[in-house]
């Protein structure tokens, strides 16, 4: 897998105008590609065949359903996202459930349980100290009775009107949805899988990349161009999965001054700062194709939250082979920059079309989004302006 990086730069241009077709119809249905690039997706292209910028549902359409649940994907493919993310964390016996993280006290309505109240514990997680209920404490059988709710219910309380309409999806049922999707709509589903704290599960036998290439290969999913990223906060993580699969893989870059979970397990002293430079950027490159910075790390703020001129990470990765996908884009006031903000409301939408512009304009390959919809309608912009 090469470049989307400085070389292509012309035809990434020429791209952007053949794929700008590739965004919410009248009707709010997704809007196939034109010509080539149709029948590319269609028969596996391989994320190179990706419209640029690339709209991926975060956890789904997370901005408007409760997240990591069938209601949430589904929305976010209805509302024609190209790429849609499911977090994995293992239950007890072993099987892999979409989850943000494995204290499902937040996510679910498992502390109204009473059958469930003496599974209340604290637990270290990434040397974090949470208290609550944890998925790798019960059965899938069990987990299945559980439903999901709004994580962030006073930034959406408008989510809440979908609490206990859905459970916790499998992994492996989101495979089977996407594949039916796929033969409904005539074009690959897309889907964005991140390993959770696998350090964590691997120390306590239930390791993550194992399990999920196991599932990919049942599906057929497993190969350079299937339509599935694999990414993890871990560059271990991915460097095990680079020798089990041959997925397009992304290493998660968090703040500039931490250290993944696995650097300190095994007393590595780099830290995202290191991992950004041209080095870094090349040792990443031996075996990963993407980079999922957060946005920080692309455009910095200040003390007040304003953004600051763009760092040199999106040309310094594109030079280095490897594409951008950052995190995360919400529609909400106190999610964003605060250049962007309107009103005094934290929960109230500001100008998220003008913070989709201005990070657009570094060159950014891609993009999560709690708001498809919104992302879209950004891209639009930016790919027709």
């Amino acid at each position: 897998m090469g470049t989307q990086g400085s070389d292509a730069q012309g035809q990434g241009t020429r791209r952007r105008t053949l794929l700008g077709a590739a965004v919410l119809g009248a009707g709010g249905a997704a809007v196939g590609l034109p010509g080539t690039a149709a029948a590319a997706e269609r028969h596996g292209g391989g994320y190179k065949s990706l419209p640029v910028p690339t709209i991926i549902g975060h956890r789904g359409a997370s901005g408007y359903r409760p997240e990591h649940t069938l209601g949430a994907y589904q929305l976010a493919l209805d509302m024609g996202a190209h790429v849609i993310e499911q977090d994995l964390v293992p239950t007890k016996d072993g099987h892999l459930v979409c989850r943000h993280e494995n204290d499902i006290t937040g996510t679910t309505d498992v502390a109204n349980r009473p059958e469930f109240a003496g599974r209340k514990t604290t637990k270290s997680v990434d040397g974090v100290s949470f208290t609550g209920w944890f998925t790798e404490d019960f059965t899938l059988a069990e987990l299945k009775t559980l439903r999901a709710k709004e994580r962030i219910p006073g930034n959406r309380p408008h989510n809440t009107l979908y609490d206990g309409r859905w459970d916790i999806p499998t992994f492996e049922e989101v495979l089977r949805w996407a594949e039916r999707e796929s033969r409904k709509r005539g074009k690959e589903v897309w889907l964005h899988v991140e390993t959770k704290h696998p350090t964590y599960f691997r120390g306590l036998g239930l390791g993550l990349e194992e399990r999920l290439a196991k599932l990919l290969r049942k599906y057929g999913k497993h190969k350079k161009n299937s339509p599935v990223f694999l990414q993890s906060f871990e560059p271990s993580s991915i460097q095990r999965l680079n020798k089990l699969v041959d997925n397009p893989l992304v290493v998660l870059l968090s703040s500039a001054n931490s250290r993944p979970w696995d650097f300190v397990q095994a007393g590595d002293p780099r830290t995202v700062a290191d991992l950004v430079k041209p080095e870094g950027l090349k040792w990443i490159a031996s075996y990963a194709q993407g980079l999922g910075p957060t946005l920080d790390l692309i455009i910095p703020k200040d003390a007040s939250g304003k953004l600051t001129k763009p760092t040199t990470l999106v040309k310094d990765a594109h030079a280095a082979g490897l594409i951008l996908h950052p995190y995360t884009m919400r529609n909400e006031n106190t999610f964003l920059p605060a250049d962007f903000r309107k009103g005094t409301d934290p929960n109230a939408y500001g100008d998220v079309f003008g913070a989709f512009k201005v990070y657009f304009e570094t060159g950014i390959d891609g993009v999560f989004t709690d708001n498809p919809d919104t992302g879209l309608l950004a891209r639009e912009d930016f790919v027709n302006g």
